[in-house]
């Protein structure tokens, strides 16, 4: 075996030219390239020649083919697809990039001096994760991508579309290691929950759940990477843990009864990542590949700085590199002839082992491995289920309606780099005349008339040039279809091939089945004289939808003057316009909608419709003109140029009585049951219509404004609660228990907090309520109040920092956010352990912990939960990251103790 450790192989910090952590590795599988992921939001591209000949590496000049960076935080993993067409790359900035060659592709990276051989461009852009991707598989044949976060989520996309199809959310805890069962039949997941569990391909439910091995095994690992055999019999899981938690292991997981009695044993300290070789082995190299005859080679790269490499058939490793590593284990990758192992640490260097064929002794060629693999029957179960993809996935060829790209010519690598040519689909015809094509990658996705070069780590990509996958992604709690639907499917399509059956009663417009019949159309003997059915009827509903026609504004809107007080600040309040419009919030995709035609003459009336698609569903008469309109599946509210506010629902009936304010609306918002408005005079007032009440009296904003201050935007939560942009930068929303108004985010956290959200990434309805809030407060401010030229104290960003992230806390329980909450929380506990700020951690800590024991006399306010979160189990992430730190690990290992007994004594 050879070591090998090139020193050019490394992500630098841009600043300071120092190497900084690499925290994912991967082989391309024609051995030619190695992708590796960094804190320094790049992916690079390397050429293994130079690795693996010293001879190319001396007189090579292309040793990194390619440098991307479109992502906006540290690449956390990075994952070749089987085909080798696409490369798949996860980040913090919760976005998976799908990066596809580019034949025309090449040149000079934006904002640096490096220059990229090779063109690698954006495919396609997968949102869906909350927060930081962790790890990334593609399923066998390239059939599926899963991938795994810090969101506690498993999303599954498509791998002929890149589609979302389905989330997984079983895990409660970070989800940080995924793999896939060689034929096709499971994935497995592994998470901070202390759980391995593995779901079906069929109908994506859970199989088994796996914890024994995990009981005691700390949270402290960066990642939990898994491996599956390449024989499919057995799962090998990192960061296990023996006798009471003293002993390191990796535990072996067996295939059908998913218990663990074997472990590897022999690091010092927790494992972060299992692979395995990808070939299987032969015991005895004479005999046939039977059950009893094959074993594996799997890696395990552990914190204690150290790789192990053990063969099944032997109870002690092969071999054990030490001191070749300063830091942890990050990421393993073994490559696809089995014979060289990559490795990468969070100390910024890579390491390859090369092996001789000898000393892997009994390695089987893949096709044997796929015979063997036959007996599991899955592949052959599902022919049926590989022939509807494939017909999928020939069809969405001819969707793209786009000639297939050139061939990529061979890049100049100075004999760096041998060339990759994709495979070519095989067209086979079948005696029923129909075709057959062998599953390769869409190859046509790549095609595009400008070349993407790789931007700096802070360029975000908003470009329709870069497709977007859906965000919106069912989850497992749903009832979902077998994997043998195809990623287009429809509902409509599922029903299309169902037999129709004969039904005869009418559905009016609100869904009723009309069984109603007249009296006259019955015989003295009862028999139905007449096979006509009367339909029911609604206010308006035999009209056609009408053209509402430009909008043209009519008159300014005349106040209430007894209304304003001389002297008083009023706010804009909206013209009289000839019409107005609104769909309605979460009616099926916004087909509802409300018109309202303003009278221009006192003949006629101001008339009000609310349309389901071209259809009247109700029509009503206005005494005033309308000057704004809000509806939710809930309710439709109008405000009236007199300050009168009319509420229906979404019948046509009225859903409370009319309210009157004491001038005309200036802001009108609804969400759910809830309505907010802001008369001209600045009154707030908020209403829940479904209970028909006032969510607290109505108080003014008048004192929080001034001449150079306004209001720029109202937004309404889906739980009552509000927020009020000001131009200054501020936000701030009403708090009926403290009876006054708070701050929810101000100028100076933008000005020195590390965590503030000031940029747009991705689209906003990704983003949660207050990631939403700080970028569209920094577009309000712009470049004013930046004090980048004021001299800041030494402590200036820590103290701010810790001041947002303060806020955002009690910002995300105001506003309701979970999500946000979480992330905030462990930003907060990272930025304190990172600081070493004991006092300040050891308070969080007894906020979450709560009282151990009971104490008579002591009033008990205590709550166990925030935003439906167990506060002990948001304990649990906040003293993993405490342990793991410098200066806080043994307050969070001591913490553990503590916690654990408690936990113990609860279940007692």
């Amino acid at each position: 075996m050879r070591l090998v450790k090139p020193a050019w192989v490394k992500h630098e910090d841009p600043i300071n030219k120092r190497r900084v952590p690499i925290f994912s590795v991967h082989v391309h599988p024609d051995g030619s390239r190695v992708a590796t992921g960094g804190l320094d939001a790049k992916v690079r591209i390397w050429a293994t020649k130079p690795i693996l000949n010293k001879a190319v590496e001396e007189t090579a000049t292309n040793k990194i083919l390619c440098t991307l960076g479109m992502h906006s935080g540290p690449v956390l993993v990075t994952r070749w697809s089987h085909s080798g067409k696409w490369l798949a790359s996860g980040s913090d900035d919760t976005v998976i990039m799908i990066w596809d060659l580019d034949p025309n592709g090449g040149g000079r990276v934006f904002g640096s001096d490096e220059v990229n051989i090779e063109g690698w461009k954006a495919l396609k852009r997968l949102p869906g994760h909350e927060s930081d991707v962790t790890d990334l598989a593609w399923a066998p044949e390239d059939r599926y991508l899963a991938s795994v976060g810090l969101d506690s989520l498993v999303i599954i996309w498509s791998g002929y579309n890149l589609d979302p199809l389905i989330k997984l959310d079983g895990h409660h805890g970070f989800v940080k290691g995924v793999t896939w069962d060689p034929v096709g039949q499971f994935l497995a997941t592994q998470s901070d929950d202390k759980s391995v569990k593995v779901w079906r391909t069929t109908d994506w439910g859970l199989e088994a759940t796996i914890t024994k091995p995990f009981e005691d095994s700390p949270g402290s690992t960066f990642f939990r990477r898994l491996s599956w055999s390449p024989d499919g019999a057995h799962i090998t899981a990192s960061n296990a843990m023996n006798n009471n938690g003293y002993v390191f292991v990796a535990a072996v997981i067996e295939r059908t009864q998913w218990k663990s009695d074997i472990n590897l044993v022999g690091h010092e300290n927790t494992i972060e990542v299992a692979s395995y070789n990808p070939h299987i082995f032969l015991r005895n190299a004479n005999a046939a590949a039977t059950t009893s005859n094959i074993c594996s080679v799997v890696a395990l790269g552990a914190d204690d700085q150290s790789v192990s490499v053990w063969q099944t058939k032997h109870a002690r490793p092969l071999v054990v590199a030490r001191e070749v590593f300063d830091r942890p284990i990050m990421d393993l990758a073994w490559s696809w002839d089995g014979l060289t192992l990559y490795a990468c640490s969070s100390d910024g260097t890579v390491a390859v082992f090369d092996f001789e064929e000898s000393e892997l002794e009994g390695i089987v060629p893949h096709s044997i491995q796929d015979e063997y693999l036959k007996k599991f029957g899955f592949s052959e179960q599902n022919a049926e289920i590989r022939a509807e993809q494939q017909r999928q996935k020939e069809a969405f060829e001819k969707a793209q309606q786009a000639p297939p790209p050139p061939q990529a010519p061979q890049p100049l690598t100075n004999g760096a780099l041998e060339t990759y040519v994709p495979g070519q689909q095989q067209v086979t015809i079948t005696k029923d005349g129909r075709r057959r094509i062998k599953p390769s990658l869409i190859g046509h996705l790549s095609s595009s008339g400008s070349t993407i070069i790789a931007a700096p780590a802070s360029t975000v990509p908003t470009s329709s040039s870069i497709p977007t996958a859906s965000a919106s992604i069912p989850t497992s709690s749903m009832k979902v279809p077998p994997s043998n639907a195809s990623p287009n499917t429809s509902l409509a399509d599922a029903f299309a091939t169902a037999p129709i059956l004969p039904f005869t009663h009418t559905v009016d417009a609100d869904g009723d089945l009309d069984m109603s019949v007249p009296i006259d159309a019955w015989g003295p003997k009862g028999e139905s004289a007449t096979k006509v059915n009367l339909k029911a009827r609604t206010l308006g509903g035999d009209r056609k939808r009408e053209p509402a026609g430009p909008v043209r504004e009519l008159r300014a809107a005349a106040g209430d003057e007894n209304a304003i007080i001389v002297g008083a600040r009023v706010l804009d309040v909206p013209s009289v316009k000839s019409s107005l419009s609104c769909r309605v919030e979460g009616s099926d995709k916004d087909a509802d909608t409300v018109e309202i035609k303003n009278a221009e003459s006192v003949e006629k009336p101001t008339e009000i419709n609310y349309y389901r698609k071209s259809e009247t569903g109700w029509l009503d008469y206005l005494p005033n003109a309308a000057l704004q309109v809000v509806a939710t599946v809930a309710f439709v509210a109008v405000a009236l140029e007199d300050g009168a506010i009319n509420f229906y629902t979404n019948t046509g009936r009225r859903a409370m009585a009319t309210v009157i304010l004491d001038s005309p609306c200036s802001h009108l918002e609804a969400s759910k049951h809830f309505l907010l408005a802001i008369s001209a005079t600045g009154m707030v007032h908020s209403w829940n219509v479904r209970t028909a009440s006032a969510l607290f009296p109505p108080v003014s904003i008048l004192p929080l404004l001034s001449a150079n201050t306004s209001i720029d935007s109202v937004q309404l939560r889906a739980n009552g609660s509000h927020l009020i942009l000001l131009s200054s930068g501020i936000a701030v929303s009403y708090e009926p228990s403290l009876m006054s108004w708070t701050r929810v985010s101000e100028p100076r956290w933008a000005d020195g907090s590390d965590s503030w959200t000031g940029r747009q990434r991705g689209p906003s309805s990704g983003r949660g309520v207050l990631a939403n809030m700080e970028v569209a407060l920094t577009e309000i401010r712009g470049e004013e109040g930046d004090t980048s030229a004021i001299r800041r104290p030494q402590w200036w960003n820590t103290a701010l920092t810790l001041g947002h992230l303060e806020s955002r806390l009690a910002a995300a329980q105001l506003l309701d956010s979970p999500t946000e909450y979480k992330q905030a929380l462990l930003l907060y506990a990272k930025r304190l352990a990172d600081e070493g700020f004991r006092t300040k951690a050891e308070e969080l800590i007894k906020e979450l912990c709560g009282p151990l024991y009971y104490k008579p006399g002591r009033e008990d306010k205590w709550q166990p939960t925030v935003l439906s979160m167990n506060k002990r189990d948001l304990l649990k992430d906040v003293l993993g990251i405490f342990a793991r730190s410098k200066t806080l690990a043994k307050l969070g290992q001591d913490y553990q103790e503590v916690l654990k007994k408690a936990n113990e004594k609860d279940d007692y």
